[in-house]
């Protein structure tokens, strides 16, 4: 009897001690999400490399932060539609037919595009200082304008189209770190050029909130991978052989900057 006892007690014990490790196991969350990315080249990639065949010029890159997410998360459904130069306009008129009212999560990044980035950069590289400065001042000037009504349109349009989605709007990495040794621009034009930023990055922010939506801010993580900074940079500087990805984000921007901060708002 006292064997059998000892063995009913074994076993109740063994039982007991597993149901408790079964549960003390976290449960994965199902991969119920059906996820839509938007936006422009910060969104699809440009920089990052490794761009699939069918995204063409839009430049979809398999290591820009939607696409990681796929890879890392496994949602139902992912589709990306960002496409390198978007616009708000673009995001309307030609992005926001890939949502549908099945859609449960949408990422976007857009607006940089509507103030001038890319030309603000070339501005401030061939011209110098005092043309630099008036360039991104006219941006700043057209941003505090125009852009939160841009936003606010984009922004209804997603609502509109995916109701019960739970959207993430993620911003832009400031290009420099002040205050160090560094060649080519000046450290005005420095300065001013992360002031426009600071300032898109701000306006875009109070949309998104106004919006109802997840503001995901990447400032903060970039700090010490920036252009001029003494740490791996995580932006590319200006690249003669491939104009292009100038001051994007490396795929360690991509991975260790946008993808991280992205997938904690995203939940």
């Amino acid at each position: 009897m006292r064997r059998s006892r000892l063995v009913t007690l074994a076993v109740s014990l063994a039982a007991s001690i597993g149901a408790t490790l079964t549960l003390a196991v976290p449960a994965q969350a199902a991969p119920t999400d059906r996820y839509v990315a938007l936006g422009d080249s910060y969104a699809s990639g440009v920089g990052a490399g490794s761009y699939t065949s069918e995204s063409g010029s839009c430049q979809r890159s398999t290591n820009a932060y939607p696409a990681l997410y796929n890879a890392n998360v496994k949602p139902a459904s992912y589709k990306s539609v960002a496409c390198s130069g978007a616009t708000t306009t673009d995001v309307i008129n030609n992005q926001l037919s890939a949502l549908s009212s099945t859609t449960t999560l949408v990422s976007v990044t857009i607006g940089g595009n509507d103030v001038g980035f890319a030309s603000i950069m070339t501005t401030c590289v061939l011209y110098g200082e005092s043309q630099c400065v008036a360039a991104v001042q006219a941006a700043e000037d057209k941003a505090r304008a125009e852009l939160s009504g841009k936003l606010a349109k984009v922004y209804s349009g997603i609502k509109a189209k995916a109701p019960s989605a739970r959207v993430v709007v993620v911003g832009y990495p400031v290009f420099y770190q002040l205050g160090t040794v560094c060649v080519g621009l000046s450290a005005n034009s420095r300065a001013k050029i992360n002031e426009g930023i600071n300032l898109v990055d701000d306006i875009t922010r109070s949309a998104a909130n106004s919006a109802g939506f997840t503001f995901a801010d990447v400032r903060s993580i970039f700090v010490g991978h920036q252009l001029c900074s003494y740490g791996e940079k995580w932006l590319h500087a200006l690249n003669f052989a491939s104009i292009g990805i100038s001051y994007h984000p490396t795929a360690a921007g991509q991975s260790g900057g946008y993808y991280p901060v992205f997938r904690s708002a995203a939940g």
